[in-house]
Order: structure tokens, then C-alpha cells, then sequence
């Protein structure tokens, strides 16, 4: 079975840091787009960041950009996302994804079950 699995979410104060792992199983997953989406209570689930299938391209929500960093390990079925400066408003449930491109939510394949990032003020 096809499943992707997220690590690392918590509770954390502002300015804090947070790195949240994806580790993917089923198949291969070599031949994906991978990123992150995340979504806040009442509203919509919106993209955070994104990583090429080749791991050499990087995309991200200008709401993050300069503050988390998508990686993705040798092994292409694990992803990462390194988040520093946290927020109160980057508090939401993540979720991990893979696709044909990780930056639009209407070409992922395959969801995670969601990790929940909670940042105080």
C-alpha cells in the first residue's frame, strides 16, 4: 500500500524552529514531485513548498520564502522541511504530497495523513 507519512510537528514558540520529515512507502517514488501543503482552521489548504522529481528545483509559498527550506534526502522517497522564524500564523496541519508537480494541489497523486504545526505568540 502506497503511504506517506509525516514526523516532527509540535508545539513551539515564535522565532522557534521546526523540521518536518516525509518518508514515502508502496512504490517508488523516484519519478514525483514532492512538497508540502498546509491548512489553517476554517480556511483553504494552500501550498508551502515544493521539490522536483530530479530533487535539483525548489518552489515556495511567498508567505515562507527565506524562512523554511524543502529538501529531499539521497534517497528520493524522503523529503524535509526545515522550517526557522516560526510564526503564529504558520500554525495548520501539514501535509506531505506527490505528484506530477508539487506546487498545485489538483496534480498531487498521493496526500500524507497531515501533522499538526502549532506556533504561540
Amino acid at each position: 500500500q502506497v503511504q506517506l507519512v509525516e514526523s516532527g510537528g509540535g508545539l513551539v514558540q515564535a522565532g522557534d524552529s521546526l523540521s518536518l520529515s516525509c518518508a514515502a512507502s508502496g512504490r517508488t517514488f523516484d519519478s514525483f514531485a514532492m512538497g508540502w501543503f498546509r491548512q489553517a482552521p476554517g480556511k483553504e489548504r494552500e501550498f508551502v513548498a515544493g521539490i522536483s522529481w530530479s530533487r535539483t528545483f525548489t518552489h515556495y509559498a511567498d508567505s515562507v520564502k527565506g524562512r523554511f527550506t524543502i529538501s529531499g534526502a539521497n534517497a528520493k522517497n524522503t523529503v524535509y522541511l526545515q522550517m526557522n522564524n516560526l510564526k503564529p500564523e504558520d500554525t495548520a496541519v501539514y501535509y506531505c504530497a506527490a505528484g506530477d508537480a508539487a506546487t498545485t494541489s489538483t496534480r498531487i497523486r498521493y496526500w500524507g495523513q497531515g501533522i499538526q504545526v502549532t506556533v504561540s505568540s
